[in-house]
């Protein structure tokens, strides 16, 4: 059996080069994928750079998973003690905390939920907030995070991101550092 040779796709991050995989998605699509989950020094790079667009920002938000390593470089970079993070599955500690529904997003397919907890609800109310995230593409992800901040009170003041992928990156109302492309299989 033959081994299939991996496609990549480069962003560079100011000579800083992430080689992203190009993987199949349903719906004929393909997208480079991009994870900093484990690589500590591509998020530290990407923090550094977002919290340059974001110093206006009194407070941050972001969905887990992949997003909170990189809030957390940026809150601390931006001397922020605190940062709200949406979960996507409701735990005991949330029980007075706000929710609200979702659509599906380009990787996950499905509905979902985000939550929020009672203290981080409150550590947006009547703030100015950025919300931060590593990709933006169909926007679904986005509108739940946006969702969340109106329901807390919060003004959203930045929505940033490390990558827009595809026609996300015509969005004006979006700041990234780095576009990717969708592929379409041929």
């Amino acid at each position: 059996m033959e081994k299939e040779e991996r496609q990549f796709y480069t962003v560079d991050f100011d000579g800083f080069k992430a080689q992203l995989p190009i993987l199949p998605l349903p719906g004929g699509i393909r997208i480079a994928f991009f994870n900093l989950h484990g690589d500590s020094a591509l998020t530290e790079r990407c923090a550094e750079m977002l919290a340059e667009k974001v110093q206006d920002c009194e407070v941050l938000i972001t969905a887990e998973s992949k997003g909170l390593q990189l809030t957390h470089c940026v809150a601390r970079n931006l001397g922020q003690r605190f940062y709200a993070v949406a979960r996507k599955s409701k735990k005991l500690y949330m029980q007075d905390g706000i929710e609200v529904t979702i659509g599906s997003s380009i990787t996950t397919g499905q509905e979902q939920k985000l939550y929020l907890s009672r203290h981080d609800a409150e550590l947006l109310r009547g703030r100015q907030v950025g919300i931060i995230d590593d990709v933006v593409s169909t926007g679904a992800s986005l509108a739940g995070l946006e969702a969340l901040v109106q329901k807390a009170g919060g003004i959203i003041r930045k929505k940033a991101f490390v990558l827009a992928e595809g026609r996300a990156a015509q969005r004006p109302d979006v700041v990234y550092l780095r576009t990717i492309p969708v592929f379409a299989d041929n």
